[in-house]
Parts: C-alpha cells; structure tokens; sequence
C-alpha cells in the first residue's frame, strides 16, 4: 500500500545568538505515516509552544527539518523541483487560523478564487473558471451569488473561512493542514466548518491534518490524535481512548481544563504549575518541571510506551509496558 506522507525522525531545532548561542527544539524525532488510499482526519494537539505550528510549516515545505526527511509519494520535498514542486504545492494545501488574513481586501473573492485557477492552469475558459468556483463554493455549504463580487469585509468570519477551504478544494488537494481553522470563528458556526473539513475527507478523500488546542473540537471531528508538548509526542491513539482514558500526566491536565456543562463538576482542580524559561531542558522528559507525578527516572526522557492497541504515551508511569518505536507510530492511530 503506497504511503501518501511518511515523516522520517523529524526534528526542527531553532537558534539564537552568535557568541554564547541557545537551541530551541521546536520538533524531536517526529516519524509519522499515512496512507495514500486510506483518508484520514488526524489531530495533532498541544498548547502554545507544543511545536503544532512548526509542524504545519515543515509539512507545507515553508521551513527545512534540522534533521530527518519528510517523503511525500516516495519523494523529498526539499529536493522537488519544476513539476514535481508544482504538484506537490496543489496537492498539499493549507488553512489558517485567521480567516481574514489571506484575503487582499482590495480585491473581491472572486480574485481568491481565480488566482489558483490561473496558477495551476486548472481551467481553459473563463465559463470552465467559474464553474468551478461554483462548485468549490457549493461544496463547502455556500450559494456563489451570496458570496462572489463581494469584499472580504462584507463578509462574517464563517463565510471568510470556508472560502478557505473552498480555495484549497479548487486545486483537488490529497492532504489539507488546518492549523486552528476555528479558533477565530464564532461559536455558533464552529460546527458549520467542522463539518465542512469533516466532508472534505469522507466525499473528496481528502487526508486532513487538525492542529488545534481546542481538545473538545478534535474529539468531534478526528479518529486518531497525537498530543504534543514542547516539540515531543506525549501521548497518542485513538481519538475516544486519549480524550476519555488520558494516560499522560499532561493530557490529564489538559482535559482537567476542558469546562463542562455541568456546574457541579470542577474543572482547572489540579494547578499546572509554571514552565521553565524559553529553551529549557534538551533532555529528559519535557513535562518534568509541570508533573505533578515526576521522578528521578525523569531526568531522562522516555519512549512512547504501549497501552493497547490504540493507546501509548510517553511516560515511565508504563515502563513495564513494551516500547513503542518512533516509526512504529502510525499504527497505533486508526483510520
């Protein structure tokens, strides 16, 4: 079964200074795979910091990995070139937190929309570019007359982003990353473009990447989800496991956050206590200087331990359970 995206070991590590320089590592020994005939949505959560962001430009070719490959079908993308560099800039598409900010507000939609069009020569008439448009818009849950020859300030923020992804749906995308699609939206249309991403996958076979640190969106909208904190992979599964049964001091703390409905249950009840100074520790376990659970075996930093089936986490609370190779990643994440 031929891989759509492999990540190979990546790391991403940032440095300041000249005389007395300091590393920050943004990304650790990220490996990663999926599948090109098996569509997916895969979350990828973390608060700020965790290292989502800079997972988002590695994979949309924006930055270089430190170390480490990134394949996308058999190939390098730091070595593509001409049309393999064309190809792999349509198939691997992207939208953004802010729903505004990809927009020239001196032009109408419509020139977001033809821009792409043109670029990739994806239609041969100005009647073939508009219908198009139309069908791109319609599938993201948009009527074109609401929407083309208008501004972006004309528009809400709900209808800005999914022009978005229409934008990306244009260019028939394999992988879509959305880093925070509705952090900036309403609440009341949330829903709206979750469902949206959520038909993208299903009708289109598109695989979407979810970067969020909103763990109550990605319960709704992914299978599988990996919880970052500080460039390295805490825990990871299952989507129901993780959220429901956290092994992992830090995604407790994360669902401890998460407000609830109801009034008699507390949430916030365990203090994440501060972080340490930008740069930190380069070893051991990332999470030492929060956990309420720490140990001296914490000093150095553990593997990915096997729960299930479905289920590890990076912790020496498991370390009788077997270890789980970094390559070995993917397989516990379902589809």
């Amino acid at each position: 079964m031929a891989n759509l995206l492999e990540l190979k070991n990546v790391s991403k590590v940032y440095s300041r200074g000249l005389i007395n320089a300091q590393a920050t590592i943004a990304l650790q020994d990220m490996s990663l795979t999926l599948k090109e005939d098996e569509p997916t949505i895969m979350t990828v959560a973390g608060e700020s910091g965790s290292g989502k962001t800079t997972l988002a430009m590695l994979l949309l070719g924006f930055i270089t990995p430190t170390t480490g490959e990134i394949i996308y079908r058999g190939k390098n993308i730091t070595a593509l070139q001409g049309e393999d560099r064309l190809a792999y800039r349509r198939e691997v598409q992207a939208v953004f937190q802010d729903p505004f900010a990809v927009f020239n507000p001196f032009y109408t939609v419509d020139h977001l929309l033809t821009v792409p069009i043109r670029r990739f020569r994806l239609a041969r008439s100005k009647s073939e570019a508009r219908g198009k448009m139309d069908e791109a818009l319609t599938a993201v849950g948009l009527r074109p007359e609401d929407v083309l020859g208008r501004f972006p300030h004309q528009l809400s923020g709900g209808q800005r982003q999914r022009i978005n992804v229409a934008r990306a749906l244009l260019l028939k995308p394999r992988l879509l990353i959305a880093d925070e699609p509705v952090s900036m939206v309403d609440a009341s249309l949330r829903a709206n473009i979750l469902e949206t991403l959520r038909n993208l996958q299903r009708d289109h076979g598109v695989s979407i990447i979810y970067i969020t640190h909103d763990l109550t969106t990605a319960y709704h909208i992914a299978k599988s989800i990996i919880v970052l904190y500080r460039g390295g992979v805490m825990e990871a599964g299952d989507v129901d496991a993780v959220i429901k049964s956290p092994q992992h001091p830090y995604t407790r703390l994360l669902v401890d956050s998460i407000p609830w409905p109801n009034l008699d249950q507390r949430w916030g009840a365990h203090p994440i206590m501060a972080r340490e100074a930008a740069g930190g520790r380069s070893h051991g376990c990332p999470f030492k200087s929060r956990c309420p659970q720490a140990m001296p075996v914490c000093d150095t930093r553990p593997p990915l331990f096997e729960i299930d089936s479905r289920h590890a986490a990076a912790c020496y609370l498991y370390d009788k359970q077997p270890k789980v190779q970094a390559e070995r990643l993917s397989e516990l994440l379902p589809v």
